[in-house]
């Protein structure tokens, strides 16, 4: 049987224009950073590693402060809307714009393929999501939002994060290559749509931003979906659009190749060391500083008087604590039956400073968490609530070690009531830890 084979046309319908028109302002806003703010922020950087380069990734056009916003992106539909306006009004002559389209189509490819890149190795080397903390295996499931249980059952099995990581950054490479952008796509919609619904699902804070992404994959889907279509659907014999710019200058080719070499240089090779070498120091989500020596463990509060007076143990009582945990880092927790206003920070962030650091805090209600600052000379804990809700929470703890598994604190809480706490570390053993160390597919014995 004959096949008809469908040829693009040179020529395009005057409603065709106009909304490529549209199309092309949005995108370009929508990509192309034009707030000055975005370079004084890479004008203020004193170093250059994976933090830095991810928050470069992170750009989208923001004209109302706050938390990302859809609201954003009207304003720009309306600024694109007013600008193709004008632009139909002064171009009466173009029959097409394939020259424009292609170029957009390259600057969407290689916005996305950095937001991809970005996050993609952030998974593959386990960073994202890391290994639950101490206190976050000695908290009630319950006592998780959503969104932090989430993230914690990814950080439990790290070979599956690095899996993610990997699919995200094979979808960013094949992006970066004109012939492959539509397998790509393939790639990035379903994992993407899948990060997106899963926000909404987990009351997660990248929704925005994740359907942001996915909008640049459908316009670039777009270019060859009603081939696909006829293609696979219809079963109509089809060719591709063949269209790409001439460069006859020698220097377009040399510029040409030395941005694509570049731009593969930094956002692969030297973002991927220095993602690699950041993980290799310890995860970005948890304070470096060391805490107290040989301390690290869950302890059960066996004594514990306020103002001088015994307090049983209780479930209901709010000033007794039922156990402290030490991490390894300077962060102590403690759970009491003292509510908990929790502190929802759920969008990916990396800070440079550990008091910023506060992934173990977020999402959690049932512990109060403590960075701390160790004077060995004179023996005490500087204490300060990690919780955005408790800025001027400070406690000033003398500490004492009679053996190596008690901890004896004394000072004042957070009501200025004199206390003395007794804890005594609890031989614990944790079923992800042992795993680690035998292996999953041996026996464990608890």
């Amino acid at each position: 049987m004959a096949a008809t084979l469908e040829v693009p046309s040179s020529q395009w319908s005057g409603a065709e224009k106009i909304l490529f028109r549209f199309v092309f302002i949005y995108f370009f806003l929508q990509v192309v950073p034009l707030d000055y703010k975005y370079y004084a922020q890479i004008l203020s950087w004193n170093s250059l590693g994976y933090r830095e380069i991810f928050y470069l990734s992170r750009y989208s056009p923001k004209f109302l402060s706050g938390a990302d916003s859809f609201l954003n992106w009207g304003i720009v539909a309306v600024i694109a809307a007013i600008g193709s306006a004008v632009w139909t009004i002064l171009d009466k002559t173009s029959g097409e714009y394939n020259r424009l389209y292609y170029w957009l189509r390259v600057l969407v490819r290689y916005r996305l393929a950095v937001g991809i890149l970005a996050y993609g190795f952030l998974k593959f080397f386990p960073e994202q999501s890391p290994l639950p903390s101490l206190s976050h295996l000695n908290t009630n499931y319950g006592d998780f939002s959503a969104w932090k249980l989430f993230s914690i059952s990814l950080g439990v099995v790290p070979t599956y994060e690095s899996f993610l990581g990997l699919v995200e950054i094979v979808g960013g490479l094949l992006l970066l290559y004109r012939k492959t952008a539509t397998i790509a796509t393939l790639i990035i919609l379903p994992f993407t749509g899948n990060v997106f619904f899963s926000n909404l699902a987990y009351e997660g804070g990248e929704y925005v931003y994740s359907l942001y992404l996915i909008s640049l994959a459908l316009f670039l889907f777009s270019f060859d979906a009603i081939r696909l279509f006829n293609l696979l659907s219809l079963e109509k014999a089809t060719i591709p659009n063949r269209f790409q710019p001439v460069f006859s200058e020698n220097w377009q080719r040399t510029g040409r190749l030395v941005a694509k070499v570049g731009f593969i240089i930094f956002f692969v090779f030297f973002y991927g060391y220095q993602t690699y070498a950041g993980h290799q120091k310890g995860s970005y989500q948890y304070p470096q500083q060391p805490g107290l020596a040989q301390a690290a463990g869950v302890y059960n509060v066996s004594r514990f008087k306020v103002n001088g007076k015994e307090l049983p143990y209780s479930k209901t009582d709010s000033l007794r604590w039922k156990d402290v945990v030490f991490e390894k880092w300077a962060t102590l927790s403690v759970r009491s039956n003292r509510p908990v206003l929790i502190d929802s920070l759920n969008t990916e962030e990396i800070f440079a400073e550990d008091s910023l650091r506060n992934y173990e805090s977020t999402g959690s209600m049932g512990r109060h968490y403590y960075a701390y600052h160790i004077d060995a000379k004179a023996q005490t804990l500087q204490l300060k609530n990690k919780n955005s809700h408790y800025p001027n929470e400070t406690l000033v703890l003398h500490f004492e070690r009679p053996t190596a598994d008690q901890i004896i604190l004394s000072g004042l809480n957070e009501n200025r009531d004199s206390i003395q706490v007794v804890l005594d570390r609890l031989d614990k053993k944790y079923l992800i830890h042992e795993a680690k160390k035998v292996g999953r597919r041996k026996g464990l014995k608890l």
